[in-house]
C-alpha cells in the first residue's frame, strides 16, 4: 500500500519575517537553535492507523506544524518527512480482533487522519511514506548492519518459523544513550513496556531491538533477500525512512527529530542509534511534546479514553477552536482534555473573528511582532495567543480612542494568524 498526504492549506503572505527559531532539545536540556542554516530538515513519527486520530496525535502534529510554518515566514527551505507505520503488531490485533483485513483497515484510518489534519490546517509533510512501500530499503538498510557487525541474527524461538530474526547490536554504539539519559533500569522497564523483547533468547543484550522479524505462520511478510521473508522491526523503518527522505545518505545530520514525548525512549533512542549505524550521524535536536492525559490518564490507545477529532468534528466543532484549544497549551506541558478546553476555544475563536471584522482597527504590527517573537522562543503558542487576545480586546473596545486606528489592519492580522498559528479566521 502506498500511502498518501492531504492537501496543502492556503498559508497567506504577510509583511517582515521570523527570528531565529530557538527549541528545547530533549537531548541537552536547553534551549539550541532550531536549523541554523538556510535549509530545515525535520523528522516526525507518524501514526499506527488503527485508531486515528485523537487530540493527542493532533497536538503533536500542531506542534510541528507551528515549527514549520515559523521556519518557512523565516524564509529556510524546509524539508518535512514523516511516516505510517502502517505494519506493525497493534494494526494486526486490532484487525484480527475486529475481523477487518489489516490492509483495509490502515488504509481506512490513513485516510481519516489525513481528513482531520485537512481539516486542522496542517502543513503536510513533503515526503510521506508507509512502511509497506519501503520494505526494499529498510531489508538493505538492516543487510548493510549485518555486514558491519551492527547486526546480528538470532535463530526463530516459535515453531514454524525457518527464518531468523535480525537485531541490532547496540554495545557497537558509543553514542547510545545520548537522546534520553536514562539509566540501565528505567531503559529495561520502559523497553519492555513499549513494544521491546528484553527476554528474548538469544539476544546479546536484553535492549537490543528487533530489525527485522521473520515470517510467522499468519503474518505479512516480504522478500528481504538475503535476511529471508519477513517484516521491518519498529525503530529501523523510522530511521530508513528519514534517512532517504530527508536525502541524508553520506551528509551526516539532519536538524530536527520530532514526535511525543513517549518516544524518546526507546523508539527515539534506538531510530537514531540505527541512523548511526548507516553513516547518518545524529539529529541536530530532538524535539517532543508533551502527553495529553483524559479522565485522569494518559490519553492511549491501550486504554481506550479518546478523545477523536473526528468524533469532535461530528458533533459540530470548529476545527478552529480545536486548534485553539491546543494552541492554549505549550508543548512542553502535560495537560489534561476537558470540555472546557474546546469551549474557550470556541469563544476565543468568536472574539477573534469578531475582532478582525472591520475594515480599520489597531495598528497590528506591533502584535505581529509579538507573535514572532514568542514562537521563535521554544514555540509559545499560549504567549503567542495572549498577544492576539490584547489586540481583539482593543478592538472589540467601544471606548477606545479609534484616533489611530489603521485602514487594513484587521486583515493584517487575520493573515498572521493564519500564516503563523494556522487559525483561519
Amino acid at each position: 500500500m502506498r500511502v498518501h498526504s492531504w492537501p496543502f492549506p492556503q498559508i497567506p503572505a504577510i509583511p517582515g519575517s521570523s527570528h531565529k527559531i530557538q527549541v528545547h532539545d530533549t537531548s541537552t536540556g536547553g534551549l539550541v537553535e532550531a536549523a541554523p542554516g538556510a535549509s530545515a530538515g525535520l523528522y516526525v513519527c507518524g501514526i499506527t492507523p488503527y485508531d486515528a486520530t485523537h487530540i493527542g496525535h493532533a497536538n503533536t502534529y500542531v506542534t510541528f506544524d507551528l515549527l514549520v510554518r515559523a521556519w518557512r515566514d523565516a524564509g529556510k527551505e524546509v524539508t518535512y518527512v514523516s511516516n505510517v507505520t502502517d505494519v506493525d503488531d497493534p494494526l494486526l490485533e486490532r484487525a484480527a480482533a475486529t475481523g477487518v483485513d489489516w490492509r483495509d483497515l490502515a488504509r481506512e484510518q490513513v485516510a481519516l487522519f489525513a481528513e482531520d489534519m485537512t481539516a486542522l490546517g496542517v502543513v503536510p509533510p513533503d515526503v510521506y511514506s508507509g512502511v509497506v512501500e519501503s520494505v526494499p530499503d529498510v531489508a538493505a538498510a538492516v543487510t548493510a548492519m549485518l555486514e558491519t557487525g551492527a547486526a546480528y541474527r538470532v535463530p526463530p524461538s516459535d515453531d514454524g518459523v525457518t527464518g531468523d530474526d535480525i537485531y541490532a547490536d547496540l554495545s557497537t554504539d558509543d553514542g547510545f544513550g545520548a537522546v534520553s539519559h536514562l539509566d540501565a533500569a528505567t531503559m529495561g522497564a520502559l523497553f519492555a513496556e513499549r513494544g521491546g523483547d528484553p527476554d528474548r533468547p538469544g539476544k546479546r543484550d536484553r535492549l537490543d531491538p528487533l530489525l527485522w522479524r521473520a515470517e510467522r505462520p499468519g503474518e505479512p511478510a516480504w522478500d528481504g533477500g538475503t535476511l529471508g521473508r519477513g517484516r521491518p522491526g519498529w525503530h529501523i523503518e523510522c530511521a530508513v525512512i528519514a534517512r532517504d527522505g530527508l536525502g541524508l545518505a553520506g551528509t551526516g545530520t539532519f536538524d530536527i527529530q520530532g514526535g511525543g514525548a513517549d518516544l524518546v525512549f526507546p523508539h527515539h533512542e534506538m531510530s537514531i542509534s540505527h541512523l548511526r549505524a548507516l553513516g547518518v550521524q545524529a539529529a541536530g535536536a530532538h524535539l517532543h511534546a508533551a502527553l495529553i492525559a483524559y479522565q485522569g490518564e494518559k490519553m492511549s490507545k491501550s486504554r481506550g479514553n479518546l478523545v477523536l477529532v473526528s468524533r469532535l468534528l461530528a458533533a459540530g466543532a470548529d476545527p478552529m477552536a480545536i486548534r485553539l484549544a491546543l494552541l492554549a497549551h505549550h508543548y512542553r506541558t502535560a495537560w489534561e482534555w476537558t470540555d472546557a478546553d474546546l469551549t474557550a476555544g470556541a469563544e476565543r475563536l468568536e472574539r477573534w473573528r469578531a475582532a478582525v471584522s472591520g475594515n480599520g482597527g489597531p495598528p497590528a504590527d506591533e502584535t505581529l511582532a509579538s507573535v514572532r517573537a514568542a514562537l521563535a522562543h521554544d514555540l509559545d503558542a499560549p504567549a503567542a495567543l495572549a498577544a492576539v487576545d490584547a489586540w481583539a480586546a482593543d478592538a472589540l473596545d467601544p471606548a477606545r480612542d479609534a484616533s489611530a486606528d489603521e485602514e487594513g489592519a484587521p486583515g493584517v492580522l487575520s493573515r498572521a494568524v493564519n500564516a503563523l498559528l494556522g487559525v483561519r479566521l
